[in-house]
């Protein structure tokens, strides 16, 4: 493999101290020994490769799954758990002129049904995956944003056929949401989950649909054989004829060479505190159970659970070692403090780090690899990957297939990724790029 971070990043180092693994126990599966045949192999155990497994193995396709270390260990295992809009960075007037308006509305729809095939999942299934919170909070962290947000209900309505609620400065404390916000837009589409308990559902009924899957089996090796594809793993060979690529910002530089330098990592942070008690939480001021960010461009993310834990996330870690890993949840904890100065003394006895994936044209992919036949791949979901890497799995099932997708399947998501300045240096750009964030959120 050709990775872009040291060995660290993709080690078991930066989840240890991860909450979900804490919630919900999962299942042992053996590594791929051997050889093997399939249909369709598919690279990556998260919420694209086992939506993609399970789809495919409804409709009678042999689909494998190759994990390299286990189900839900990459981001679909350790994200914040926001089941939520989003998945591309483009604005309208950006997908208006590069696609028109019409896809751009096929690209909201899209997000509109990840969501729901997310929800639609849960309840076929009836999984307790702590579910809260009616749709998204976006909370203004200077005045001229809350006036933006003003401006944005017409926006809501017309890509969502949804109405957006704002709510001033001086109603945030009666809603429980007192944090020194300057106001506050809520979307009615979305809610919070814990993943750990979704993706290991996710995988358990894929593999009741027929699919095989396999742990500690990392792909090693992609080759075209006589019409079909060899892929090679430490202990094993698989033969297919279709390959899915899902392993987003786990990606490897030659896994396939398109790949290279069309993708990056970028890191999210998280913590978690103890439960609180009814009296911590009035003591702040924050009672709602809302799925929150607020509107910096290296925003944070933040929820109560059903169990009074709060949930903090932060954007920006630049590095991938045991320092940068101390000092990137040392900044979280002080965000958290900031934010929340009456839960100062509130432990966060759990905390991690993971990989969100960015494209260059800033919008997931999600198709047959330009030039070769065969693979396909689905990635780059911008830190929104419960719904989109989900629907994106149900997306890549259909196309394996040779079916046209009846879901939403926009030009957006089928465009080919543009590739990043610098080739395998390309990490080299984020601190300018994080730096001019960071002075436009003052």
């Amino acid at each position: 493999m050709k990775r872009i971070y040291a060995d660290f990043a993709y080690s078991e180092a930066p989840r240890a101290g991860c909450w979900w693994d804490q919630t919900h126990g999962a299942p042992e599966r053996p590594a791929l020994q051997g050889d093997a045949q399939a249909d369709v192999v598919i690279i990556g155990g998260g919420f694209t490769g086992l939506n993609a497994a399970l789809h495919l193995a409804r409709a009678g396709v042999g689909a494998t799954v190759l994990e390299a270390e286990r189900v839900g260990f990459g981001a679909s295992g350790r994200n914040g758990g926001f089941c939520c809009l989003g998945g591309g960075m483009l604005d309208d007037a950006t997908l208006d002129r590069k696609f028109g308006p019409a896809e751009r509305l096929g690209w909201r729809q899209a997000e509109v049904a990840a969501i729901r095939q997310v929800e639609d999942f849960i309840a076929a299934r009836g999984i307790n995956v702590d579910r809260h919170s009616r749709g998204e909070t976006q909370l203004a962290h200077r005045p001229r944003d809350f006036e933006e947000m003003r401006g944005r209900l017409e926006y809501y309505a017309e890509n969502y056929g949804v109405t957006a609620r704002l709510t001033e400065k001086a109603d945030l404390a009666a809603e429980g949401l007192n944090a020194g916000f300057e106001g506050a837009i809520t979307v009615p589409i979305g809610f919070g989950l814990n993943p750990r308990k979704y993706v290991t559902d996710l995988a358990q009924a894929a593999e009741e649909a027929g699919a095989a899957m396999y742990h500690n089996s990392p792909a090693t090796g992609v080759t075209g054989r006589e019409g079909a594809f060899e892929v090679t793993t430490p202990q094993g060979c698989i033969r297919a004829e279709r390959v899915i690529i899902a392993t987003n910002g786990y990606s490897s530089e030659d896994l396939p060479p398109w790949l290279a330098a069309r993708y990056m990592p970028t890191q999210s942070s998280v913590i978690v505190t103890r439960p609180m008690t009814e009296a911590e939480l009035s003591a702040q001021g924050w009672t709602s159970q809302q799925a929150c960010y607020d509107s910096r461009h290296l925003l944070h993310y933040f929820r109560l659970m059903p169990d009074n834990r709060m949930l903090f996330g932060v954007r920006g870690g630049l590095m991938s070692n045991p320092n940068s890993e101390r000092r990137a949840l040392a900044r979280a904890r002080a965000d958290f403090e900031a934010m929340f100065p009456a839960w100062r003394h509130v432990e966060t006895p759990h905390g991690w780090s993971g990989m969100v994936c960015i494209a260059r044209n800033r919008m997931p992919f999600v198709g047959q690899v330009p030039d070769q036949p065969g693979i396909f791949a689905g990635l780059c979901y911008h830190g929104n990957g419960v719904a989109m890497a989900s629907y994106s799995g149900a997306i890549l099932a259909d196309l394996v297939r040779g079916i046209t997708p009846e879901r939403p399947y926009p030009a957006p998501m089928r465009a080919p990724l543009a590739r990043f300045e610098l080739g395998r240096f390309r990490r080299a750009v984020m601190p300018f790029a994080y730096a001019g964030f960071a002075l436009s959120d003052r």
